[in-house]
């Protein structure tokens, strides 16, 4: 039998990087990238951006980039909301196949 040469991961990078809350930032980092996506699809500028969003600009660019210390999620899905994003939270019982419960940004 041929040896595996890679390692299946486990669907969360941050997890498998040894992340201490895996689940929130991949969370945070789902919804950075609908912020991004939101505001590439406007057409928006950075500083437009952040005059919508009342943050400054260089703010903007971190998130936009990924950059994510200093964001919660609350305060990310306060700018979906400013950015005129409807955010739907469902709370449902965790999956009997799943090994824990998990955060999911659809």
């Amino acid at each position: 039998m041929a040896r595996k040469d890679y390692i299946v991961g486990s669907g969360n990078v941050f997890e498998d990087l040894g992340h201490p809350r895996p689940a929130e930032a991949l969370a945070k980092a789902e919804l950075a990238r609908k912020i991004a996506e939101v505001i590439a699809k406007r057409r928006l500028t950075q500083a437009a951006a952040a005059e919508l969003l009342n943050i400054d600009q260089p703010k903007v660019s971190a998130l936009v980039r990924g950059r994510l210390a200093g964001f919660s999620l609350d305060r990310l899905v306060r700018l979906l909301v400013l950015l005129g994003s409807d955010v739907e939270i469902v709370v449902k019982p965790r999956a009997r196949t799943a090994g824990r419960a998990r955060v999911l940004v659809a």
